[in-house]
């Protein structure tokens, strides 16, 4: 029973870093931040509003970093990825998207 519980445990685990592997290709890079940035010059809310160079970072560090370079940002929700949220937007708050091992697996983003 307790070796069953090991291998269950030991997926998860492999499956969450497999994803944080995965969001950091380096070929879908600069595909993907040039679409960020001609997305946030239309954007209304102030500031810089997409981290994606926090993929792969502890959620904590990265809640710091984001607060330091966009002081407008009062809110920092940290949430499983694969959890549901609520889909109103506010300029204040920036989701932090981690996996059980507390590294951020999804580009955050102001939401």
């Amino acid at each position: 029973m307790e070796a069953k519980f090991a291998h269950i445990i030991l997926f998860f685990l492999l499956a969450f870093s497999f994803e944080t592997l995965m969001a950091r290709k380096e070929s879908d890079g600069p595909e993907v931040i040039k679409l960020l940035k001609e997305f946030e010059s239309e954007s209304w809310c102030k500031g810089k509003q997409f981290w994606p160079e926090l993929i792969g970072v502890p959620t904590k560090l990265a809640k710091e970093i984001i607060g330091k370079e966009n002081p407008s940002i009062n809110e920092f929700p940290i949430v499983l990825n694969g959890s549901p949220v609520p889909a109103d937007f506010r300029c204040t708050r920036v989701r932090l998207i981690d996996n059980i091992l507390g590294v951020v697996v999804q580009i955050p983003r102001v939401a």
